[in-house]
């Protein structure tokens, strides 16, 4: 097997309760280093070890594009039956420099309530856990084929 981060990240998949990815918005979509370590972690990665784990993105822009982002990678979480964790408001912040980022006390603010939603509900399913009350089995992914 090739090494190399996602193959990594994939064999430790078992290990993490939740993901967390973030990215800087570029041309009004994440980044594409970002983009491709999703699509090759999310296609190689058994759907059994995703569904049900929590998830969240965050974006980072200038100006525009963070919303498109933001969705684009919310779309692998959603797609593979994990649970996206939210916030008050769009997980994003706004600024050109660092120094600009802090100023955005909304951002500011919705990360720190993801942070609390997140760790709310990993405490929330290891009580499930621990009285017996574990993720649905769920039935083998059906992949239609609407072509032809």
């Amino acid at each position: 097997m090739f090494n190399d981060i996602v193959n990594e990240t994939s064999a430790r998949i078992d290990e993490f309760d939740a993901i967390i990815v973030g990215s800087p918005v570029y041309y009004g979509g994440s980044n594409g280093r970002l983009t491709s370590f999703l699509d090759r972690l999310m296609f190689s990665t058994p759907n059994s070890k995703l569904a049900g784990k929590l998830a969240a993105s965050v974006v980072s822009c200038r100006r525009g594009g963070a919303t498109a982002a933001f969705e684009r990678l919310n779309q692998y979480f959603l797609m593979l039956n994990m649970h996206v964790v939210s916030s008050q408001y769009w997980n994003q912040v706004h600024g050109y420099t660092p120094d600009d980022v802090k100023k955005d006390e909304e951002g500011l603010q919705t990360m720190r309530t993801l942070g609390q939603n997140m760790a709310y509900l990993l405490k929330a399913q290891q009580a499930a856990f621990n009285n017996g009350i574990n993720k649905p089995d769920y039935e083998e992914t059906i992949h239609t084929n609407f072509i032809g």
